[in-house]
């Protein structure tokens, strides 16, 4: 785990410690959870620097930022993903 500048090393080990007494669901469902809320906040983003955007063209914009364009495009031309 990298040591982040805004958490000391106590601190870190104290974190690790705590997570590291988590059993394996509640750790998915953190991780779950945390990935929810990235996804949440770069939609808000792209929102936010394109508000005249419809829904559809935003998400369109998520899946390019997280899988690339090339791998959206392919996604995204796929017969059983047009609307």
């Amino acid at each position: 785990m990298t040591l982040t500048r805004d958490t000391s090393a106590a601190a870190r080990d104290i974190q690790v410690k705590a997570l590291r007494r988590l059993d394996g669901p509640t750790r998915v469902r953190m991780a779950l959870d945390m990935s929810e809320e990235a996804r949440q906040v770069t939609l808000a983003g792209i929102r936010h620097r394109h508000p005249d955007w419809p829904d559809t063209a935003v998400h369109q914009e998520l899946l390019r930022l997280l899988l690339g364009r090339e791998l959206a495009s392919a996604v995204l031309e796929h017969p059983r993903t047009r609307p």
